[in-house]
């Protein structure tokens, strides 16, 4: 498929592309089309009796320390809906007693219906009390635990996966659940116990009137229930238009710069307009759908009240029953209709709202790890590659027999040329990957036998983005969690803080991102943090590339001052001042070690470092 064609494919129109389709322009949009057919795609790993189960956990939490609040909101709706079903009788003798002309009998139930009447409110205030106390804390729970379950991933699983399907999952989703599920719930009971109630009492009225409303009810069951399967599929794919709406949205937003930069604005704007009006086409037909099924039960509805009417006349007009009787059917026939009615539209919603449980726990999987056996508690003697193969697609190797020691405390600059393989050294040690031949070991221990998290609590990284939170100085340093001030204070002065902890506060704002720091700060503050978990290993991605000679050499300095810990820096800047610091030089080319030494070392042996090293001094 050429790129024209991938363009017309991705914007789903017979879109005319200009003469210089091949320009950095179009290219910019295309790349993002392809990237947004890409993220699409959602893979099922999990088991189908594993999805279960983990679905069953998930619907669990909705009751854990919470059972009580449900308990007395159930209580609370069997109360309303006996109470409501009482009207009928209330109006059943009221209408008897004024045929009658007992104008006595007519206050004392006048009497009743009062009391009656402010009993209703005071259950309805109960209910209300209990079923929102509920909502809140099943809610809250459950959106806890699939944050927990998002977090708790291993970076591999993470990383592959799309994070606007997280944010949907955690927002849209939960919203539909809310609602479909739990509040439906509710109904579903309220309407069973009014339909129960007022069967109950239609037998004891006239038990062939009674008769010709459950045949004519389960009739009008019979014709609605068909619609209900078509709701629920609408349901989903909304959610999946929502979650890949919400995944463009973020791309645009974040990528604003480079489409900018491109002069891209108005392909981009199409491709938002066209999936904006993919999702309000697929939110419309689910509309759709949900009044097609009101409208059908609505004209069932209608035809069955109005024959159980007309049978309740006749049998008056036989003086088999009283007018009353009838009155109090029609009262009735509501809470028979209108379960009738809503049924197939609550059944297809509380069904999309399990499928919607079933994503959030195929999104909780962590497909990137097997069974772990070992914790990670210390580097010990060290990092070793043994004979490492690698490769990110099958039969493309990135790594290919790498044989490499990093001893416990010392410190390692990696350099060498683009796509060497440098920072997936880096990657494999994080356990990021676990599928690699040979052996990596961190302390005597595989690393693809480790527990996830017990590699972080060893290892600390700083990448070339450090992310920064908005939030204060402090709080970014600390990342949220309890330290003792001197503790605090060891890490900004390791890390070379000091000076603008002094100048803007502990509690300057930060921005989003980190806007309103430097490049410098924000790398520093990256050290800080590290510095303050005292993890014995510190692993250095690039941190200094975007930054100028200056600041980089201050940052670099950083952590190299820093004592007792091991670390590996990988860096492409090569000058002699910063590398004559390291206790030696990994140097790589084509995913292999094809050089270690000092930087003096390596020098004098001119090789393929010295090669390198003297290119840079000529660019």
């Amino acid at each position: 498929m050429g790129k024209k064609e991938i363009y017309t494919c991705c914007t789903g129109k017979n879109t005319r592309c200009a003469d210089d389709i091949y320009s950095w322009k179009n290219f910019c949009i295309l790349e993002l089309c392809i990237t947004f057919q890409v993220r699409e795609r959602v893979d099922i790993h999990m088991d189908k009796n594993m999805q279960k189960q983990t679905t069953k956990e998930y619907i669990r939490e909705f009751y854990s320390k919470n059972r009580l609040n449900f308990m007395l909101a159930v209580i609370a709706v069997l109360l309303s809906s006996g109470m409501q079903v009482g009207i009928a009788y209330l109006l059943k003798e009221l209408t008897d007693v004024s045929m009658s002309g007992n104008l006595g009998r007519l206050v004392g139930l006048v009497k009743i219906s009062a009391g009656f009447m402010l009993l209703m409110v005071g259950i309805w205030l109960l209910d209300r009390q209990f079923k929102h106390n509920f909502l809140k804390k099943a809610v809250e729970g459950y959106r806890n635990k699939a944050f927990d379950a998002i977090t708790n991933k291993g970076i591999a699983s993470f990383g592959r996966e799309n994070t606007s399907s997280y944010i949907s999952a955690l927002t849209n989703d939960v919203n539909s659940i809310e609602t479909n599920y739990l509040t439906a719930n509710f109904t579903f009971l309220t309407l069973t116990l009014q339909a129960i109630a007022s069967i109950g009492l239609m037998l004891w009225y006239s038990w062939s009137l009674t008769l010709v409303v459950i045949v004519l009810g389960l009739l009008l069951i019979l014709v609605s229930l068909p619609f209900g399967n078509t709701i629920a599929k609408q349901e989903q794919k909304v959610s999946e238009k929502n979650a890949s709406f919400m995944s463009m949205v973020k791309d645009l937003l974040s990528g604003l710069g480079v489409i900018k930069s491109f002069q891209a604005q108005k392909e981009a704007s199409a491709l938002y307009y066209d999936r904006n009006e993919k999702l309000e086409q697929t939110k419309c037909r689910r509309r759709k759908a949900a009044e097609l099924v009101n409208i059908a039960s609505f004209v069932g509805g209608f035809m069955v009240q109005m024959g159980v009417f007309c049978y309740g006349a006749y049998l008056s007009i036989q003086g088999k029953i009283t007018p009353g009787v009838v009155i109090a059917f029609v009262q009735m026939m509501n809470y028979i209709i209108n379960p009738i009615q809503q049924l197939p539209g609550l059944l297809a919603n509380r069904k999309a709202a399990l499928g919607l449980i079933e994503k959030m726990a195929v999104y909780g999987e962590d497909v990137s790890y097997g069974e772990h056996l070992e914790k990670l508690n210390t580097v010990g003697n060290g990092i070793c590659f043994s004979h490492v193969d690698f490769a990110y697609e099958e039969g493309e190797r990135v790594l290919k027999d790498v044989n490499v020691r990093f001893e416990a405390g010392k410190s390692y600059a990696i350099v060498g040329g683009s796509g060497s393989g440098k920072s997936t050294l880096l990657n494999l040690i994080m356990g990021s990957y676990p599928s690699y031949g040979g052996s990596i070991t961190v302390g005597g221990k595989e690393v693809n036998r480790l527990q996830p998290d017990s590699i972080f609590d060893v290892i600390s990284v700083i990448q070339q983005n450090v992310f920064i939170f908005d939030d204060t100085i402090v709080q970014n340093i600390c990342m949220f969690r309890a330290f003792d001030r001197e503790q605090i204070d060891q890490a900004v002065s390791g890390a070379g803080l000091s000076r603008l902890i002094a100048e803007k506060g502990e509690g300057y704002a930060c921005g989003e991102g980190g806007s309103c720091l430097s490049g410098g700060e924000r790398q520093r503050i990256a050290i800080a943090r590290s510095l303050l978990r005292k993890s014995p290993v510190l692993l250095v991605d690039e941190a200094t590339s975007a930054l100028d000679a200056e600041t980089a050499e201050g940052v670099t300095d950083s952590i190299l001052n820093i004592q007792g810990l091991t670390r590996l820096v990988v860096t492409h800047r090569l000058e002699e001042k910063t590398l004559s610091r390291f206790d030696e030089l990994v140097v790589m080319k084509n995913g292999r070690v094809v050089e270690q030494g000092t930087f003096q070392e390596l020098m004098e042996r001119r090789q393929y470092f010295y090669s390198l090293y003297m290119v840079s001094r000529t660019e």
